[in-house]
């Protein structure tokens, strides 16, 4: 095993370059991370000769571990890194806050958010772990490892062409191949009409609550009647794809990111919908007044521990407060604005309700209905998930708001 250190390409700064020893010669290749991890400061070379505690213990320090054996081989080597990680990352102690003391001695179980952030410290750890296990892509995004599949097309949504050697690690590169298979096979979203392709990077509608609340909620007038709608942060295209389908003539789907907005431009043209859904780039709200307006911004106020977490965490609130302050003004007369929220915040400490009350009053709304539902995803009945509590009391909501 030979280290070498990593060295930032001075001709492209937003691209570093790996630099390492494998058989006395000396290697680069560009290094790649969608979820932001910055590249290794030291590298060795690893292969199927590598014992997993041997790996695991130079992964823990932050060598990274260039993989020359075989494909399949490095798939069971990250399995035997996982098991490792999560000997060591277990539960936070006290973090089941339903749970009780059970004598005098137990210590008292910690307050939610705290266990909250206990919880992602550890998993950010088990991350940037399992991350040092990395894999070599040809100039043209392919594997020349025994035993590799094809995956260049997967490659190519996600990196774009190819134009150099590259680095990337398996943890990412099997996260790239899911995302890929299920842009292909997509998700059946009857309400919207038909199926939804998640790209990679942009939140799959995978938890079907939010966008049966969309499909069920009373108008606020006439399908027929409501010139336009205005879908913030639309994502996948879904609920714009679920207004359009619920008879609404004209729908604006507003994003910042490129790939949301490609995502949704694809999947609106896929269900025949392109002649009545606008997919256009805006932060937030685009240009005038609708008689619906429907916000489904990220539920904890957090902040994003790489960019592929921006669809979960919304730092600050700064989204959903930024939806708020400027809905009024966005509304036609008698219009509606619809927030679709889960209330798991509020059970982590995150957020109170008094304080998204207070939002609401801020922005000059008020609530005209709330409707409800409980989760239905398999988290919420786990017992062995640390965050049970909270997500076993969870409740969905779409608040209905006006114009005070």
């Amino acid at each position: 095993m030979e280290a070498a250190e990593s060295v930032p390409n001075s001709a492209v700064t937003a691209h570093p370059v790996v630099h390492w020893t494998d058989e006395g010669r000396e290697r680069t290749a560009r290094w790649r991370s969608e979820r932001g991890a910055p590249p290794p400061h030291r590298v060795v070379v690893a292969d199927d000769t590598m014992k997993a505690d041997d790996a695991y213990a130079l992964a823990s320090q932050g060598v990274a571990l260039v993989w020359r054996g075989d494909f399949q081989n490095a798939r069971q080597m990250l399995n035997a890194l996982a098991t490792r990680a999560d000997r060591k990352h277990r539960r936070p102690k006290g973090s089941r806050a339903s749970s009780p003391p059970t004598s005098p001695s137990t210590s008292p179980p910690k307050p939610p958010a705290e266990t909250f952030h206990l919880v992602r410290q550890a998993r950010s750890q088990r991350a940037r772990t399992l991350g040092m296990l990395l894999i070599p892509l040809d100039a043209d995004h392919g594997i020349s490892l025994r035993r590799a599949p094809d995956f260049r097309q997967a490659c190519l949504e996600v990196y774009g062409p190819a134009q150099e050697p590259s680095l990337v690690s398996l943890r990412e590169l099997l996260g790239v191949i899911g995302a890929h298979e299920w842009r292909l096979k997509g998700i059946d979203v009857p309400a919207a009409g038909g199926r939804i392709h998640p790209h990679y990077g942009v939140f799959a509608p995978i938890r079907s609550e939010y966008v049966d609340l969309v499909a069920q909620a009373p108008l606020p007038a006439d399908a027929a009647s409501i010139e336009v709608a205005f879908d913030i942060g639309t994502g996948t295209g879904v609920i714009a794809a679920v207004l359009a389908r619920r008879g609404i003539r004209h729908v604006v789907a507003t994003d910042q990111d490129p790939r949301a907005l490609a995502c949704a431009r694809e999947n609106i043209g896929r269900l025949g919908l392109a002649g009545r859904v606008d997919v256009v780039r805006a932060d937030l709200f685009p240009d005038g007044r609708a008689t619906l307006v429907v916000c489904n911004p990220p539920w904890l106020p957090a902040r994003p521990g790489s960019p592929l977490e921006r669809g979960i965490y919304d730092p600050e609130n700064t989204m959903l407060l930024g939806f708020l302050r400027g809905l009024a003004a966005h509304l036609e007369l008698g219009g509606e604005g619809w927030l679709i929220l889960s209330d798991l915040a509020e059970h982590l400490g995150l957020r109170t309700r008094s304080e998204l009350l207070a939002a609401f009053e801020a922005g000059g709304l008020k609530v005209v209905d709330r409707i409800d539902v409980r989760p239905r995803h398999p988290r919420a009945f786990d017992p062995a998930d640390p965050l049970h509590a909270a997500r076993r009391a969870e409740v969905t909501s779409l608040w209905r708001l006006t114009a005070r």
